[in-house]
């Protein structure tokens, strides 16, 4: 009878160390899971704002007004965008200056002697991988403001707005990027 009960306390034993091991295995797949998903980019939207500025066409007079566009823009945008925290402040202060922007770009079309139509909207649109100075924007879906010049059919000039990336050269000191970790917000909801 002792030997039988050795054995069932034994095997009880086991049994109760084999349910611990699982339940750590699963806790450790859990957590793997979990991790990777935090990791991985999500398809849906990111949190930028970029801006594109869309030439004519590819001829050099068509690009050249672009660039000079593209001058005016951001040293019109460096002091508004410089203090912005997130974007949809930026979506929104886009908003309010879209008509400003567009007279500034009318105004370079009309000086230089160009006829054709300026066109600025936000939209969320596909983008293929670029590297912006140390940043790299993964191809995707984001949300952007878009400056498209007569046609629109030229090369694009391109640059984030948020974060305020566009003006980092106007306003280096001034500009205060947040970022953030995700799993630091998990962590910090948890336990909220």
């Amino acid at each position: 009878m002792r030997i039988n009960c050795a054995f069932f306390f034994i095997s009880k034993r086991k049994k109760l160390k084999n349910m611990k091991n699982k339940f750590w295995i699963i806790v450790v797949l859990i957590l793997f899971v979990l991790a990777v998903a935090l990791f991985l980019p999500e398809n849906k939207e990111y949190d930028y704002l970029r801006l594109h500025i869309r030439a004519n066409s590819n001829s050099a007079i068509d690009q050249n007004v672009k660039y000079e566009i593209k001058d005016e823009l951001v040293s019109f945008l460096t002091p508004y965008f410089c203090s912005i925290t997130s974007k949809e402040d930026a979506i929104e202060l886009t908003r309010t200056l879209t008509e400003k922007m567009e007279q500034i770009c009318t105004d370079i079309l009309s000086k230089k002697g160009f006829s054709y139509s300026v066109n600025i909207k936000i939209d969320n649109e596909y983008f293929p991988t670029r590297t912006y100075s140390n940043t790299t924007l993964e191809s995707g879906y984001y949300d952007a403001v878009i400056v498209e010049l007569g046609q629109a059919e030229g090369d694009n000039w391109w640059c984030v707005m948020y974060p305020p990336l566009c003006f980092v050269n106007n306003f280096e000191n001034s500009i205060q990027i947040k970022y953030k970790s995700k799993i630091v917000e998990w962590f910090k909801n948890l336990f909220d």
